[in-house]
């Protein structure tokens, strides 16, 4: 198989599993005004390309709104002008935020999840604030079997990340259309597209729970390479075990 072969074939899994999640799991309906977290990394830049498009079609009628959150106290670099180009070649309206948080000195709280707790607050808030009803994360399949085995190895319950999930206290419903994707087809994709690389990765990348699951997952693949799809079985379409 060819190079462009396997670009062609790896495009047609991501767009049939997009469309099969969208419709599974009713992601998307007439009204919708969605806003998708741009972290600019590889997979959100997929969702928005796959939403992009998709917004196109005249059914569902839906409309998307980009953001994109700094944190000021977490070396990482995004290229901003790159990520304003993407947008606007989708006519994707992009809003940039600013945020930070205080390291918790005592260790209870590990740095990636302050990260990601304030960035998720700076998301709603911009979603409430642009009259949106569902944000948009770029989790795919990889993400939600390992934050799946997190979750149990060190919290002791099995709580996955649901492909669709209302909020109890704002009038927001959080979607993760690339549910069904997997991450090695993501990769293909980016890397036929031309998506630009972070300029500066998170110094915490490879030092965290996830790195660490991640790890193990690759290492039972070996023995077992059906694992993340045994995962991805015991959990129903509204995040929950099936029993």
């Amino acid at each position: 198989m060819t190079e462009s072969d396997a670009y062609k074939k790896a495009e047609q899994r991501i767009v049939k599993r997009f469309h099969k999640a969208l419709s599974t799991y009713k992601l998307i309906e007439d009204g919708d005004k969605v806003l998708v977290g741009l972290s600019g990394g590889k997979d959100s830049l997929c969702l928005l390309e796959l939403l992009g498009n998709r917004m196109k079609i005249q059914r569902p009628d839906f409309k998307v709104e980009a953001v994109h959150v700094r944190m000021k106290n977490i070396g990482y670099e995004t290229d901003a002008a790159y990520l304003q180009r993407f947008a606007d070649s989708m006519s994707i309206p992009l809003h940039v935020v600013t945020t930070e948080f205080k390291v918790d000195e005592s260790g209870r709280k590990p740095v990636c999840f302050l990260c990601s707790w304030y960035r998720r607050k700076a998301m709603f808030n911009m979603a409430q604030e642009l009259g949106c009803n569902k944000i948009a994360l770029g989790h795919h399949l990889d993400d939600i079997v390992q934050t799946t085995l997190m979750n149990l190895f060190f919290q002791g319950h099995f709580s996955p990340m649901p492909a669709k999930l209302a909020m109890r206290k704002m009038p927001l419903t959080i979607i993760r259309p690339l549910c069904m994707e997997t991450e090695s087809d993501i990769n293909i994709y980016a890397e036929s597209h031309k998506y630009h690389k972070l300029k500066k990765i998170c110094p915490f990348e490879n030092d965290s729970r996830r790195a660490t699951v991640k790890r193990i997952i690759n290492d039972v693949e070996k023995i077992y390479p059906d694992l993340k799809h045994s995962v991805w079985n015991a959990i129903d379409k509204d995040g929950k075990p099936v029993l």
